[in-house]
């Protein structure tokens, strides 16, 4: 059974550097002319980026609206738990929060808690109970089928597709009043990191800033040559150790990494140089990127708004 319909890009570099940040979110004064593409959308506010806690409500609000469609399929079904802030930072590409690296390390608890939800997940216990032929009806019901679908070329190459029939599709038509267009301006935005992240990783204020973090983190006992080595050796560096040993030990390196990132500034720049590499990208995709903004700001109140409950 899928749980979604929707095709995830990763990208390692950016797990997400800016954790719900967005190159050049900053909003239009008042009373500004709006910039091409500046359309105001139907909560009166122009396109701009959403924070954390309202990209919450909005995928808080689509899990409700699955339930609802979905019992009127004559299926129950439970909305998975949304992701809160912390889950959200797990990945950064290099941890510069101290508070934040003494409470979860690399996130292991938040995983724990999240692989948790996975196992007893009520919707999956209730599908794997069906008869085969019910299960069928069932992922029709939830995820449509690709006989009807929506599809996008990504602008590093590729394509994904979506059905524009079932609960997720009917979720977020309700939110996005198109789904077919929302579908296409997510999945072009959110699809440009590897045509920009390469860059990143040659340009001489990051490969600067890495080297002095390798120096700072070997002078604490730590022989790394940059945050993505950690990455790749974490599971070798806590082998053999429980639970309780394994957080502990990953704590204890996250606030060793925080340290140096901050003594280094590399987290600071590489945060500046994703904004900056990011929206070299957006320009040559004003319209989408247009497009992605003010539909979510119009998603979100729609969210608010009770009656498309």
């Amino acid at each position: 059974m899928k749980v979604k319909s929707s095709v995830l890009l990763s990208v390692a570099f950016i797990s997400c550097l800016t954790a719900g940040c967005v190159a050049g979110s900053e909003n239009p004064r008042a009373g500004e002319r709006p910039k091409k593409g500046d359309a105001i959308g139907i909560s009166g506010e122009r396109g701009r980026d959403l924070t954390v806690a309202e990209e919450i409500e909005i995928d808080r609000a689509e899990g409700e609206l699955v339930e609802t469609c979905m019992e009127r399929q004559g299926h129950p079904y439970r909305p998975a738990p949304v992701a809160t802030a912390e889950q959200r930072t797990v990945g950064v590409y290099v941890v510069d929060d101290l508070d934040w690296a003494r409470r979860y390390g690399y996130g292991r608890p938040l995983e724990a808690a999240a692989e948790k939800a996975r196992r007893t997940d009520p919707n999956a216990t209730y599908y794997n109970a069906l008869p085969k032929k019910e299960r069928i009806r069932y992922s029709r019901a939830l995820d449509g089928d690709f006989g009807h679908n929506i599809s996008v070329e990504l602008p590093a190459g590729g394509t994904v597709q979506t059905s524009r029939k079932g609960c997720f599709a009917e979720a977020r038509e309700r939110l996005y009043a198109d789904y077919p267009t929302w579908f296409r301006a997510e999945k072009t935005v959110t699809g440009l990191t590897p045509l920009y992240v390469p860059r990143i990783h040659r340009d001489t204020r990051l490969v600067t800033a890495v080297a002095a973090w390798s120096r700072c983190m070997n002078e604490s006992g730590h022989p790394f040559k940059n945050p993505d080595e950690i990455r790749q050796k974490r599971d070798s560096l806590v082998k053999g150790m429980n639970d309780s040993q394994a957080e502990d030990a990953e704590v204890k390196l996250a606030v060793t990494e925080a340290e140096c990132a901050r003594e280094t500034s590399l987290g600071k720049i590489a945060r500046s140089l994703e904004g900056e590499y990011r929206k070299k990208t957006l320009d040559g995709y004003p319209d989408e990127f247009a497009t992605y903004r003010q539909m979510r700001v119009d998603a979100l109140s729609r969210a608010r708004n009770p009656e498309i409950r």
